[in-house]
């Protein structure tokens, strides 16, 4: 993973294990904390162990407000954790590969980016036999949403929900 993100120009980062509770449930409501494994400190702050990096790494540019030269491409390899039922790929604790790219315009970004996923499976020997990419937009989610008469304050709660419909047995 790291030389392939080397190879496209990343930079890799990392951030703290255990964030501010209030980060991730600014993103996906409170209901996201029965996926968190969060707990109140002895300093009497709620904290979580990282589920994901991307709000972390959110938190992270916006604290340089305009003091990072674009486009920033890093990456990071974190381990992450989450509190909910176990299946098939989907554990409890896990590493995840990110490449994130800031300040760059359409779908560019996005391209490099599958370039590079494409990249690693090569390099490790697995082919479009043995994998596929799925591609989703939040833009056209909003819309479908929208259109379906969902308000805009339940998008991100139903982003959660839609994520879920493939790893979920739809008799759970």
């Amino acid at each position: 993973w790291r030389s392939v993100a080397k190879l496209y120009g990343f930079s890799e980062y990392d951030a703290p294990v255990l964030e501010s509770e209030a980060l991730y449930t600014r993103k996906a409501g409170e209901e996201v904390t029965q996926q968190l494994y969060n707990f109140v400190d002895k300093g009497d702050r709620a904290v979580a162990l990282r589920p994901e990096m991307t709000p972390s790494l959110a938190r992270m540019v916006m604290a340089k407000k305009g003091g990072l030269n674009l486009p920033l491409k890093w990456f990071s390899i974190p381990q992450c954790w989450r509190y909910e039922r176990m299946t098939r790929g989907r554990r409890r604790e896990h590493f995840q590969w990110n490449m994130d790219i800031w300040g760059v315009a359409g779908e560019k970004a996005d391209a490099e980016l599958l370039s590079a996923m494409v990249t690693f499976f090569q390099n490790v020997g697995l082919t479009s036999e043995d994998v596929g990419i799925k591609v989703n937009s939040r833009l056209v989610i909003g819309e479908v949403l929208s259109e379906l008469g969902i308000p805009a304050e339940k998008f991100a709660a139903t982003c959660v929900l839609v994520d879920k419909l493939e790893k979920v047995p739809l008799d759970a």
